[in-house]
């Protein structure tokens, strides 16, 4: 169940940075990557800020913020 929660809270991770930094998402896939990579880049920043994160909330939040920033960085690659 742990994997499904997962899996759920990185697509709508995936969506909403796509959402927030170009306008539309990347298909059902690409927001599962991202967000889960969103995820992971998320708790790291934020471990290293000392921030503590809690529940389905903070996870997400947490995970957003981190494909905010994982898409902001593949805009400056691609550029």
């Amino acid at each position: 169940m742990d994997f499904l929660y997962f899996i759920i809270l990185g697509a709508v991770a995936g969506w909403l940075g796509g959402q927030i930094m170009r306008g539309k998402g990347f298909g059902i896939f690409g927001n599962i990557i991202v967000g889960i990579i969103g995820a992971v880049l998320g708790g790291w920043m934020f471990g290293l800020l000392g921030i503590a994160k809690g529940g389905i909330i903070g996870s997400l939040v947490t995970a957003v913020v981190g494909a905010v920033v994982f898409i902001y960085i593949v805009g400056l690659i691609r550029k």
